[in-house]
């Protein structure tokens, strides 16, 4: 299974792409989450302006499996939701690198436990 090198990548399996200056993270589901779930049906999405810290859950994904909670890896605030999920959870199922979940501005903290994509590829190895 390949990962997208110019990712980072958390233990609980989202994706994070950094902005040049460190400030912006785009978040969504790896391709490992999205296949441990199985067809996702609905996620519930923040709402935009909604202040958020590392560690915090930001949304659920409920599959035909289970309901999952997404955490972030920053602490800013959720700047973009990405509302075509509403209609289309399963977009993540289908192009999980393109199927981002929210963005986040004005960050004031990163995750000391972001992961590169030969530690990610790792960990994945290790779970499964």
């Amino acid at each position: 299974m390949a990962f997208p090198k110019e990712l980072k990548y958390t233990a609980d399996h989202e994706w994070v792409k950094l902005s040049e200056d460190g400030k912006t993270a785009t978040i969504g589901l790896t391709n490992y989450a999205q296949e441990q779930l199985g067809d996702i049906v609905f996620i519930d999405l923040p709402e935009e302006g909604d202040d958020i810290e590392i560690e915090d859950s930001f949304a659920d994904v409920e599959s035909v499996k289970s309901v999952s909670e997404v955490y972030s890896p920053v602490t800013g605030e959720i700047s973009k939701v990405n509302e075509d999920l509403d209609d289309a959870p399963e977009k993540v199922n289908e192009a999980p690198y393109e199927a981002w979940i929210v963005e986040i501005t004005n960050i004031s903290e990163i995750t000391d436990e972001l992961l590169d994509a030969e530690g990610y590829e790792k960990l994945v190895e290790e779970e499964a």
